[in-house]
């Protein structure tokens, strides 16, 4: 440790108090990463010290300590209560992320394979060890493709079964939800668009366009291409803009952003 930066040395700890691991493993695993905290947690849970293989018996115990007592699936009642022996708030963000771990099909819903074999492909068998992988979990969403697969995993996630568009309500909740971790300035805009405009349906779409164009186009639409292969509803949301003097000229009027 003496011999590292003094930045170096605070990534070490934070790494530690996030992982678990020794002093020796954290410098590891961030120096095989060059410093970089997304890499070095990708080496860190795929090397064989953290996965090692989940007793079977153990996570059937946790399974049925959350199952549903008339059906072989845990429900909400069970999620509930799995999100508050992991003490996190059942609204809270990183349950859409364990949820993706876990391969889940359906929002509130874990089967006993999504569960278990979730579970085992994380290296987890216990609740201490989950408990331990959550901020982990939490700091996927800083990485850009993570965030880009937990986002379109999202939309089949979140929406009724056997239909093959999201609920405008689910689909806000959703967009306020994740757009509060990777920051765009025209959500709320957005959002009250829908609510004006269109009160429909999302589209798979529509829901994976907006990511690229919140990715893409900058929030004062600077860079705005009109003859661009955006949705129908896109391009009525950036005419929504205009009308209303959200921006002009290149500027966006009511706050500054940063992405």
């Amino acid at each position: 440790m003496n011999k590292l930066g003094r930045g170096q040395r605070d990534k070490v700890q934070q790494f530690m108090s996030i992982t678990g691991s020794s002093e020796k493993v954290a410098v590891q695993a961030l120096k095989a990463s060059d410093w970089q905290f997304e890499g070095a947690f990708d080496i860190f849970y795929s090397h064989s010290h953290a996965k090692s293989a989940a007793d079977t018996r153990h996570l059937e115990e946790l399974y049925n300590r959350y199952k549903d007592p008339y059906a072989d699936m845990i429900l909400v009642d069970g999620i509930t209560l799995l999100c508050n022996d992991l003490q996190v708030d059942p609204q809270d963000i990183v349950m859409l992320v364990v949820s993706w771990h876990m391969k889940a099909a359906t929002m509130c819903e874990f089967s006993k394979q999504e569960f278990i074999t979730g579970l085992q492909s994380l290296g987890i068998d216990s609740m201490d060890k989950l408990k331990e992988r959550i901020p982990f979990m939490r700091s996927e969403l800083k990485d850009e493709q993570k965030f880009r697969e937990i986002y379109n995993y999202a939309f089949g996630w979140a929406k009724e079964k056997g239909q093959k568009s999201l609920a405008l309500d689910t689909a806000i909740g959703m967009w306020q939800l994740l757009f509060a971790e990777k920051q765009w300035p025209l959500v709320d805009h957005w959002c009250q668009f829908l609510q004006a405009r269109h009160n429909k349906a999302i589209s798979r779409d529509t829901w994976s366009q907006l990511l690229e164009f919140a990715r893409i186009v900058d929030p004062a639409l600077s860079n705005y291409d009109p003859e661009g292969a955006w949705p129908y509803l896109i391009d009525e949301f950036v005419d929504y803009l205009t009308e209303h003097g959200i921006i002009q000229k290149g500027k966006l009027n009511d706050w500054s952003y940063k992405l």
